[in-house]
């Protein structure tokens, strides 16, 4: 596949820019739509990284774009399907083509939806220290990356400002943030969207160990699916061929670049390191892996 130059960020004159986060740009449309265009940057340990990946964000855009097709009979989510190159100006088109979508703007939700079907990561750590994840007494002896016996569970956490850490909470503080009706409800299609998309994807090859979904409301306060969905950025995807409990899998996704700023000993804190080139071109491949083995 040739790469396109990689987009770092963008700079659109013709809307007014929002936000930047740490991997999308945010642009008012009208006072109902919003344009989200999915940069190359990468962040890891809640830092970007100066070394973009090029193509993720299209990579990221087409896989969210098949997600929220697919899951739409679950929950409706925020596409309005008008067409990103037709709301910017005529010279600005080549930063938003295939890597962009307008959406309605919508009121997100104060949590991230995490749902887990195998326990790894800060899961893995808050149970070998509790027996348990965001409140959730789980069986003892569970092994690293091994499935959860009793089906997928919910674990929100916060939102963190810029520069911190989200905190995993648990769901009675869920139900304090949001109300009892909605953050149920939150659970509810979480768990429910988890389940088919990681249902689909075992038959090809991929295993979604985990993933985060973020959730916004419109003013009747209708719940919709937002943001990126079941893209290597917001979820764990594992190659079933390689899958077995007790280690935590390769997989495709940005752990590779994270596993190597480990082993570099980088201390987490910006600015953070240049990615060499041969690191990115493997997170390249598994990015694109990951979309291939989903969707074609």
């Amino acid at each position: 596949m040739t790469h396109s130059i990689a987009l770092f960020e963008t700079n659109l004159k013709s809307l007014p820019l929002l936000h930047r986060g740490k991997v999308r740009d945010i642009y008012a449309v009208d006072e109902n739509n919003l344009l989200i265009v999915q940069t190359d940057r990468l962040s890891a340990f809640d830092v970007v990284l100066p070394t973009p990946v090029p193509g993720k964000g299209k990579v990221l855009t087409q896989l969210s774009n098949f997600w929220f097709k697919k899951l739409n009979h679950i929950l409706p989510n925020h596409l309005t399907g008008i067409p990103p190159e037709s709301v910017v100006a005529q010279e600005e088109r080549e930063q938003v083509i295939d890597r962009a979508f307008v959406v309605k703007r919508l009121k997100p939700l104060p949590i991230e939806a995490i749902v887990r079907g195998y326990i790894v990561g800060s899961g893995w750590k808050d149970y070998q220290r509790t027996g348990a994840i965001s409140g959730i007494m789980l069986p003892q002896g569970l092994k690293e990356a091994e499935k959860l016996p009793m089906g997928a569970i919910f674990t929100p956490s916060t939102k963190a400002m810029a520069g911190a850490h989200d905190e995993n909470i648990s769901f009675e503080e869920c139900e304090q943030l949001l109300g009892q009706t909605l953050a149920q409800e939150v659970r509810n299609k979480a768990i429910a969207l988890y389940a088919e998309a990681a249902d689909y994807a075992v038959t090809r090859g991929v295993i979604i160990a985990d993933t985060k979904f973020e959730f916004g409301q419109d003013r009747a306060g209708n719940l919709y699916l937002i943001d990126e969905v079941l893209t290597p950025d917001s979820s764990r995807f594992w190659p079933a061929d390689q899958y077995q409990p007790g280690k935590n899998p390769p997989s495709y996704d940005k752990q590779f670049v994270r596993d190597w700023l480990e082993q570099i000993k980088w201390n987490k804190q910006p600015p953070a390191p240049v990615i060499p080139d041969d690191i990115l071109t493997q997170t390249i491949e598994r990015y694109e892996e990951a979309l291939n083995r989903l969707t074609k």
